[in-house]
C-alpha cells in the first residue's frame, strides 16, 4: 500500500465513522483513531510521511472554521470568563505541572524540554470535544464552553509550545521576551483576521455566485492563517477572528441557495478532515513503537505519570474555577451559560481529550539545537505525548457517552422547544407585518390578501407545528391535513418532472448543462 491509496483508506473511514458512530453511540473521531491503529499494526501499511511543519497548517484552518459556523459572537462574550479560565489559565497551569513531573521523572530531562512537552499536551483538542459534544446531546452551556475552550486553548498552548522550543534550542530564556511575543502574536493575530474577514466579506459581494462564494470560503481560513504566521502573529487565531467576523456579517438572509450548499459543504470538509487527521494520530503508532524498543516499561511508567497529571490537573482546576465563574456569572444574570451541578462539572472535566494540535506540535520538535547538538530527549517527549493523545482520546472518548447517559447530563429539550416556538412566532409575525406593508401601497384582492394571510401563519406552524394549537386558530388541524396532502401531492408531481427531465440528459442532441440548469431549478423548488 502506498501513500496515496492509505489516504484514500482514511477518507473512507472518515465517511463509514460517522453512521457507524451514531449506531454505537460512539464519537467518530475516536473510531477514525482506532482505525489508524489497526492500520499501523499492519506490516504493509506504510509510515505516513507529511512533513511535521504542514500538518498544523493542512489540517487546522478547516477544522477551525467548520467549528466557528456552529457558533456565534454572542455565544463567546456570554463565555468569556469560563473560557478565559479554561483555554488560557488553565493551558499555562497544565504545562507548568506537566513540565515539573516530566523534569522530575525523566533523567536528564531539561526544564525548556519538559515545558515544550506541557504546552504540546496541555490544550484539550477543539475537533474531539465539539463532535463528542454534538453527538451526546449535552446542554448548550456545556457545549459552549467546550467549543470556545476547545477552539481558544491552541493559541495559548501554540504560542507557549514556541517560547519553550526556542528557549530549549538557544538556551536562553526571557520572560518579558515571552509576554511580548504572546501579546504581539495576539494583536498581529487579530488584526489580520479582521482584514481578512472584512475583504473576504466585499469580495462575497462582488463574486454573487454561489459556487464562487463557497469555494472563497474554503481558501480564507488557508490565508488568514498563513499570513499570520508570516507576520509572527498566531494563525490560530487569525482564523478564529476571521470566520467570527464572517459569520456575523457576511450571511444574507435571502441568499437561500448558498446558505444551503454552503452547509453542505462544510459539512463534508469536516468530517473528511476530522476524519484524515484523527486516522494520522492512530497512525503514528509506527513512531511510537520504534521509539519505545526495548524500553516500553520505562516509557510506558513516564507516559502514565503524565496522563495522571492531566486528567487530575484539569479536575482539580474545574472544580474552584466552576464556583468562581457561577458567583460572578450570578452578578450579571448569565447562570444558564456555565455548568449548573457537580455531574455537569464531571462531563466537562472528562471531557478533556487531546488531539490534532498534540500530534502536530510534538511532531514539529525540531531534531537540532543552534549549537547542532540533538533536541534534548526528542523521542521520549514524542512518545509520552503520544501516550496522552491515546489516554484521553480513546479512553476517555470511549467512556464519555456512557459517563454521559449515567449522570443524566441531557439538554432541556423543553427550553429548546420554546425557544423555537418563540422563534416561529417572530418569523410569522414579521411575515404579517410585511403583508400588512405591501397592503398599504398595492390594492390586493381580498381573497389574495386573505390567502396570504393563511400563509403567514403557516410560515411559522411549519417552524414549530405546536404553534397552531397554542394560538387556538380555528381549523389549524384542517389546513395542516390539506397542507400536508398538497405538499405531498406536489413532491410527487415535482418527482415526475425530475425523472423526465433526468431522461432527457440521456437523449441524442440533448445539452447536459440545460438540463442540469432545468434539474437545479426543480431540486430548489423541491426545498421551499
Amino acid at each position: 500500500m502506498d501513500q496515496l491509496a492509505l489516504l484514500f483508506v482514511l477518507l473512507l473511514g472518515a465517511v463509514v465513522s460517522v453512521p457507524v458512530g451514531d449506531r454505537l453511540r460512539l464519537p467518530a473521531p475516536v473510531l477514525m483513531t482506532l482505525l489508524g491503529i489497526v492500520l499501523a499494526l499492519l506490516d504493509f501499511v506504510p509510515n505516513v510521511e507529511i512533513p511535521p511543519d504542514l500538518i498544523l497548517p493542512l489540517l487546522l484552518p478547516p477544522l477551525l472554521y467548520a467549528a466557528v459556523r456552529r457558533t456565534s459572537w454572542r455565544q463567546f462574550t456570554a463565555n468569556v470568563r469560563p473560557i478565559f479560565l479554561l483555554a488560557v489559565a488553565l493551558v499555562f497551569v497544565t504545562m507548568v505541572c506537566v513540565a515539573a513531573v516530566a523534569h522530575a521523572v525523566v533523567p536528564g530531562l531539561p526544564l525548556a524540554a519538559a515545558l515544550a512537552l506541557g504546552a504540546l499536551v496541555a490544550p484539550p483538542d477543539p475537533v474531539a470535544a465539539t463532535a463528542v459534544a454534538g453527538q451526546l446531546g449535552l446542554p448548550r452551556r456545556l457545549v459552549s464552553i467546550l467549543e470556545g475552550e476547545g477552539l481558544f486553548n491552541d493559541v495559548t498552548a501554540i504560542v507557549l509550545y514556541h517560547v519553550a522550543i526556542a528557549a530549549a534550542v538557544s538556551g536562553t530564556f526571557s520572560p518579558w521576551e515571552a509576554g511580548g511575543q504572546l501579546v504581539l502574536s495576539a494583536v498581529v493575530a487579530v488584526a489580520v483576521g479582521l482584514a481578512l474577514g472584512w475583504g473576504a466579506n466585499k469580495l462575497m459581494d462582488v463574486l454573487g455566485d454561489a459556487t464562487l462564494q463557497i469555494s472563497l470560503t474554503l481558501l480564507v481560513p488557508y490565508a488568514s492563517y498563513v499570513l499570520a504566521e508570516e507576520l509572527h502573529g498566531s494563525g490560530v487565531l487569525a482564523v478564529l477572528t476571521t470566520a467570527l467576523f464572517l459569520a456575523e456579517y457576511a450571511s444574507d438572509p435571502d441568499d437561500v441557495l448558498t446558505r444551503l450548499a454552503g452547509h453542505t459543504f462544510w459539512d463534508i470538509v469536516d468530517t473528511l478532515v476530522t476524519g484524515v487527521a484523527f486516522g494520522l494520530i492512530g497512525l503514528e503508532l509506527h513512531n511510537a513503537i520504534r521509539t519505545a524498543s526495548g524500553r516500553w516499561g520505562e516509557l510506558l511508567g513516564w507516559s502514565a505519570a503524565v496522563v495522571v497529571v492531566v486528567v487530575l490537573v484539569r479536575l482539580a482546576w474545574l472544580l474552584p474555577a466552576t464556583w468562581l465563574t457561577k458567583r460572578l456569572h450570578a452578578r450579571r444574570d448569565y447562570d444558564e451559560e456555565i455548568p449548573t451541578s457537580w455531574r455537569e462539572t464531571v462531563v466537562m472535566w472528562w471531557a478533556g481529550m487531546r488531539g490534532v494540535a498534540s500530534v502536530a506540535l510534538a511532531l514539529a520538535i525540531p531534531l537540532r539545537t543552534e549549537s547542532g547538538a540533538p533536541f534534548p530527549h526528542r523521542d521520549e517527549i514524542v512518545f509520552v505525548a503520544f501516550g496522552v493523545i491515546m489516554a484521553t482520546l480513546v479512553l476517555q472518548g470511549l467512556s464519555l457517552p456512557w459517563l454521559v447517559r449515567r449522570l443524566g447530563v441531557q439538554a432541556d429539550t423543553a427550553q429548546e422547544q420554546e425557544f423555537e416556538r418563540a422563534l416561529a412566532v417572530r418569523a410569522a409575525k414579521a411575515a404579517k407585518r410585511r403583508l400588512r406593508e405591501i397592503e398599504d401601497v398595492e390594492e390586493l384582492p381580498d381573497e389574495v390578501s386573505e390567502r396570504m394571510l393563511r400563509r403567514a401563519a403557516d410560515i411559522g406552524w411549519r417552524i414549530s407545528p405546536e404553534l397552531g394549537e397554542d394560538e387556538r386558530r380555528e381549523g389549524h388541524e384542517q389546513r395542516a391535513r390539506r397542507m400536508r396532502r398538497l405538499r405531498r401531492i406536489e413532491g410527487e408531481m415535482l418527482s415526475a418532472a425530475r425523472h423526465e427531465v433526468l431522461a432527457a440528459r440521456s437523449e441524442v442532441g440533448a445539452n447536459p448543462e440545460v438540463v442540469d440548469r432545468v434539474l437545479r431549478q426543480l431540486d430548489v423548488r423541491s426545498l421551499r
